[in-house]
């Protein structure tokens, strides 16, 4: 207030006025570097501020890379920042854009983002890009209303430095995060409350380090649960009664849905940042154990099923598939746990490799490693849920990995950096069991057969491809019971595209698609980004459900869609929904449906 006030009319009046604001709240004014320049003051001042204002409103978890101390590296090259500002834009790197671009910027699923590639764009170029976007994936952070044209210059300064490199993380570091707060003793011997179990959405509340749990049935938020920052996933324990979620700070919550009111019952930290969580499914270890997958370290932790007990970890840094080259960030995806064997199937995204992981004895763990193509990154189960098929994003591949006989069944070209979320199972028409992906690159969806016992003339070849509104999609979704298939697109820059929803009569594909405005049917009160993102289906198939997704300081919303009829069912709104992104409906997790 003084600062807008102008009051304030020398740089040591306002030192003092902002360390006492800091001590009068708790906050530790020590770290706080003044520079000559008053100017410069001022904008550090207003953007610690804003800092303030927005955590303290909302109470958002940040992920530990923003905290974790670091040796800033210098480039002379780069453009000059001051150790405030390089600090506020680490922050904002490691929240918004390390999951793209890797921690030490080396890339994956967005381009790299070294000083060697980026000092020689200069500020100006990486101020647009970074502002307006691409239809190749890239957000349009500044006309979205994400970031200001300071935060926007910020960040183009920032990546032109040598990248911060975080601290390892070992098993007592994951030990000392590890709480159980509900003893297995000491929970429920059967389920204690009315809820429709396999009908409950699994919300991501990005921004507030939470989710919702929300009753498919009644449309009601059964409760709000504190989790990591920017929770990834969703995923059910094969019992169907643990639902696990792992935020990017790689905290990891585990809920027991049999309780009067569900809620965490224990939770570990696994590294730094992550993205991946899953459970042991094959006979006679269902439940047994949990794996976790970091991006920092890069590594994989083996954990007691029933408490979270952190018992291996094993790192994935080595070779890449192909060139044969050292890689120092190789981080682990998508994780799938076998029907068939006791193995963990752990997709490494740079090197390009598929870990199969047999945990039948964690004191001799067996690894067996199939090479396809490097970047590995999400992907699911085909309709028999033998075969894995995982995207290869910068690679522009789907690879088919038989989870049965643990080889590379087929490794298929497609649209560029294909996305496809868990993927979209269903039989067409012409060339029977298919899986399709969305891109982030392209306006393209890649059908790919699946059965090469009854159509082997087309198993893991692209059958066809169909045409979308534009790129920047992160999720098709289908249902057995469904004749649709959806795709969003929420990282288009253009609005148009990013706040609305496409679907496909799967029997009639040449027709093309039908838009839907799910943004104007949410009807929301303000100006906010209000992306659509991540297509869901209830447990009966007959409802889809989908974020619209907003800043933390816009209102957001969650529309659900008549699946038969394509027409608006319902809205809900909740001051509590505070960015939604992913849910996961229970029952289709559980089973692999999608």
């Amino acid at each position: 207030k003084c600062i807008r006030r102008g009051t304030h009319r020398s740089t040591r009046q306002l030192e003092q006025a902002i360390r006492q604001y800091l001590e009068l709240n708790n906050s530790d004014p020590k770290p706080f570097v003044w520079i000559k320049s008053a100017d410069d003051i001022l904008a550090s001042i207003e953007r610690f501020c804003l800092r303030i204002s927005n955590s303290g409103h909302y109470q958002a978890g940040t992920s530990p890379l923003t905290t974790t101390p670091m040796v800033q590296s210098t480039n002379p090259k780069a453009p000059p920042m001051s150790l405030v500002e390089f600090e506020a834009a680490r922050k904002i790197y490691f929240e918004r854009c390390a999951g793209c671009h890797g921690v030490l910027r080396k890339g994956a699923t967005g381009k790299p983002l070294t000083p060697d590639l980026t000092v020689a764009k200069g500020t100006d170029y990486l101020k647009v890009f970074i502002a307006y976007g691409s239809p190749a994936g890239m957000p349009n952070w500044q006309t979205s209303g994400e970031m200001d044209e300071a935060t926007v210059d910020l960040m183009a300064r920032y990546i032109q430095h040598d990248a911060p490199t975080p601290p390892e993380w070992s098993l007592a570091d994951t030990k000392k995060t590890w709480k159980v707060t509900v003893a297995p003793k000491d929970r429920p011997t059967k389920k204690m409350n009315n809820f429709n179990i396999e009908n409950i959405f699994s919300t991501t509340l990005r921004d507030t380090g939470e989710i919702a749990l929300i009753d498919g049935d009644t449309k009601e938020i059964i409760s709000i649960i504190k989790t990591g920052y920017a929770v990834h996933i969703s995923r059910m324990s094969a019992s169907g009664r643990y639902l696990f979620v792992i935020g990017r700070d790689a905290k990891i919550n585990m809920v027991d849905l049999w309780m009067a009111k569900p809620d965490s019952v224990a939770e570990v930290r696994i590294g730094l940042e992550a993205r991946s969580v899953e459970t042991s499914k094959a006979k006679g270890y269902k439940d047994k154990l949990v794996i976790a997958g970091a991006y920092w370290p890069p590594q994989f932790t083996i954990m007691d099923g029933d408490t979270l007990e952190p018992k291996k970890i094993v790192s994935t840094r080595g070779m890449v598939v192909g060139t044969q080259e050292y890689h120092p960030e190789p981080r682990v995806a998508s994780i799938l746990g076998s029907h068939y064997k006791p193995e963990f199937i752990v997709n490494v995204k740079e090197t390009g490799k598929t870990l199969m992981v047999d945990y039948s004895n964690l004191d001799a763990l067996k690894i067996t490693e199939i090479g396809s193509a490097p970047f590995l990154h999400d992907g699911g189960l085909d309709a028999s849920k033998r075969y894995f098929m995982v995207a290869a994003n910068n690679s522009n591949k789907i690879a088919a990995i038989d989870t049965k006989d643990g080889k590379l069944a087929g490794l298929t070209d497609v649209g560029k950096i294909p996305h496809p979320g868990r993927g979209a199972n269903f039989t067409h028409p012409q060339f029977g069991p298919v899986w399709s992906t969305g891109h982030l690159g392209d306006d393209t969806i890649s059908l790919i057969g699946t059965d090469p016992k009854k159509f082997k003339q087309y198993a893991f070849k692209e059958v066809a491809k169909l045409k979308g509104p534009g790129g920047g999609a992160l999720f098709v979704k289908s249902h057995p019971k469904s004749k649709n298939l959806w795709s969003d697109a929420p990282l288009n820059p253009d609005p148009k595209i990013s706040q609305a929803i496409v679907v496909y009569d799967i029997n009639n594909l040449d027709k093309g698609y039908k838009t839907l405005p799910i943004a104007e049917w949410a009807d929301l009160k303000d100006d906010g980004a209000k992306r659509v993102v991540q297509p869901e289906y209830n447990k009966a198939g007959d409802e889809v459900w989908f974020s619209v997704w907003s800043a933390k300081n816009k209102e957001s919303a969650i529309v659900v869609v008549d699946d038969k009829t394509l027409k608006l069912k319902k809205v809900i709104k909740d001051p509590r929904l505070i960015t939604p992104t992913g849910h996961f409906n229970v029952y289709n997790t559980q089973h692999d449906v999608y």
